[in-house]
């Protein structure tokens, strides 16, 4: 459907190695977009291959997104390349389980850098093209824990409610330039994330009990709001953290 045909457009992905941001990345590309892709240190070229397979072109780049200054350089390479950034895709993150009363400054630190502090810095410097060429879309990477608690999470909770803020702030300012920012907010998915929770048989048939679709989801459940968020099918909507995460929020 030409409404959600990415054919001729660029998507900048973070976190594109492995889990969602592959997921992510592959599900791009099978709509028609090029993509170029950001890790920190696994490897790339599983994703590449997959994308390529799909005869779209790929930039792989390896940078350290906590770092502010690098930054720049990941923005500027992928304009080099493509000559522009259609859709940018905020994927990178980590989480520290530790309870909050022990809950290591640097663990605080390091979280807010990714999780955070990457994802505004992003979104602006690539907010500022976009606006200049006339349009764009920002897709940010929330979760569960930007409308819950958790347990053992204080800093990913935080960074996650944040980003949910961030989407919105930004929705204000720049719907009306062209610019549609919103939100994934993934449910309990099987990546490094949650390998922790997987591994733990009661809390991981607590959370089973609760998804009413009655599973943990997958990278590629995450796909089809990617493309719809990334498309003209989203023309009208600014500032929506969009959920999928199999009805757990319902329950």
């Amino acid at each position: 459907m030409k409404l959600f045909d990415l054919q001729g457009k660029t998507a900048l992905v973070t976190g594109a190695a492995g889990g969602l941001g592959q997921g992510i990345a592959i599900g791009l590309a099978e709509a028609g977009a090029d993509v170029a892709l950001v890790t920190n240190r696994s490897p790339l070229d599983e994703t590449v291959r997959a994308v390529e397979g799909l005869g779209r072109k790929t930039l792989a780049m390896t940078a350290n997104l906590s770092d502010e200054a690098a930054l720049p350089g990941v923005v500027g390479q992928t304009l080099d390349a493509f000559g522009r950034i259609d859709i940018l895709v905020n994927n990178a993150g980590i989480i520290r389980r530790t309870p909050a009363a022990d809950h290591a400054a640097s663990d605080w630190h390091d979280v807010l850098d990714l999780n955070l502090n990457s994802v505004f810095f992003l979104c602006q410097l690539v907010g500022r093209e976009m606006i200049k060429q006339g349009g764009g879309k920002i897709i940010n990477i929330a979760s569960m824990l930007s409308f819950q608690g958790g347990i053992n999470v204080p800093g990913y909770a935080a960074s996650k409610h944040a980003v949910a803020g961030i989407t919105k702030a930004l929705a204000n300012e720049w719907a009306s330039k062209g610019v549609n920012v919103n939100a994934i907010a993934p449910g309990y998915m099987v990546t490094d994330n949650t390998s922790q929770l997987r591994a733990d048989e009661n809390r991981s048939r607590q959370i089973m009990e609760r998804i009413p679709q009655g599973r943990w989801g997958t990278p590629e459940d995450l796909q089809g709001a990617a493309v719809f968020l990334a498309s003209k099918a989203s023309d009208y909507v600014n500032g929506h953290i969009l959920c999928v995460d199999g009805g757990w929020m319902v329950r």
